[in-house]
């Protein structure tokens, strides 16, 4: 189960909802400054809208505490680290297509390694 969750993190990090959501969530002031929004209904929703582009930039990340353990807290410190770098960074495409290849490998030797054994 592990390997397969691995598998499944990294290749959403090569498709085109992926990008299209960390694009959005790198940059969430282009699109609260377009729309003006009035009262709090008006921000609930704006704010759901946002939380819905966060979640479908890392939704898969957050799949992989599994693998690590839910409250291993160094795994929960590196996955935390690569969300920021990748969000913060100007190079978040290509780091985000390289952790992609990354999952994928560990999710096959991790497969291959659990047949051989």
């Amino acid at each position: 189960l592990a390997s397969a969750v691995l598998v499944l993190a990294g290749a959403y990090q090569f498709t085109p909802v992926k990008a299209a959501c960390l694009t959005y969530c790198r940059g969430p002031a282009d699109g609260l400054s377009r729309h003006r929004y009035q009262g709090r209904t008006a921000a609930f929703r704006k704010g759901l809208s946002l939380g819905a582009y966060c979640l479908g930039c890392c939704w898969a990340l957050m799949l992989l505490l599994f693998v690590g353990g839910v409250m291993n807290l160094w795994w929960i410190a590196g996955l935390a680290l690569y969300v920021a770098v990748e969000k913060l960074t100007p190079f978040a495409k290509p780091l985000s297509l390289a952790f992609g290849g990354v999952l994928i490998a560990a999710g096959l030797v991790l497969l291959v390694g659990s047949i051989h054994s």
